[in-house]
């Protein structure tokens, strides 16, 4: 029998349902997802979802910004890893790091830049997102010396490095990279640390 929302602390549910959204939007994609689904994974009446998000559009929204906050963590727990803090190294940790989220969160790595999520509806997200971007445009003008903003160059620099590193991870996670696949994942870093190497000439 669902258990009513009630029987949850309030962050408790929005958190179990967070959980188990991420778990449906693996087993979906954004096309199969509804409130619906996840009420069930949880074990609450179908209004509970709809209480704390509105629609299944508020629930994407939720985990996508969960997406940005993690994939961010992990740019960081790269670079605080790295003990060289030169910057063209602190970048490369960076893209590291943004390969770890991608492995580990492939279901919410898809959502956060995929063309089929409905546009953002939140702040929290916007603000999300744009932190991530901001630790990309601050890695690289600490390399350059000078803002991406104030700089078409360093900005270009931006581009290529995201585009490079997010291609990567992409295709990686897509299965598409196949003799990576019987390597450690010490050739796989190694691999895109010279790609991004590439990048920063």
């Amino acid at each position: 029998m669902p258990k009513s929302k009630d029987s949850y602390h309030h962050g408790d549910l929005r958190a179990a349902l967070i959980k188990a959204g991420e778990a449906v939007l693996a087993e979906t994609g954004v096309t199969g997802f509804s409130l619906r689904a996840v009420a069930k994974r949880v074990g609450v009446s179908h209004s509970a979802p709809a209480h704390h998000f509105g629609d299944a559009k508020g629930l994407l929204d939720a985990l996508a910004t969960e997406g940005f906050r993690r994939f961010l963590a992990a740019m960081e727990a790269r670079q605080a890893a790295e003990p060289d803090k030169d910057a063209r190294q602190q970048l490369l940790a960076s893209g590291l790091g943004y390969l770890d989220f991608a492995i580990s969160s492939p279901a919410l790595f898809r959502l956060m830049f995929s063309t089929d999520k409905p546009e953002p509806k939140t702040l929290e997200l916007a603000a999300a997102a744009e932190a991530s971007f901001m630790h990309l445009v601050d890695g690289v003008a600490r390399l350059r010396g000078t803002s991406p903003f104030e700089a078409p160059a360093a900005m270009n620099d931006v581009m290529a490095i995201w585009s490079m590193v997010h291609g990567f991870a992409d295709l990686y996670i897509a299965g598409r990279l196949g003799p990576l696949d019987c390597k450690p994942p010490e050739d796989r870093d190694a691999l895109l640390k010279e790609i991004l190497e590439r990048a920063m000439v």
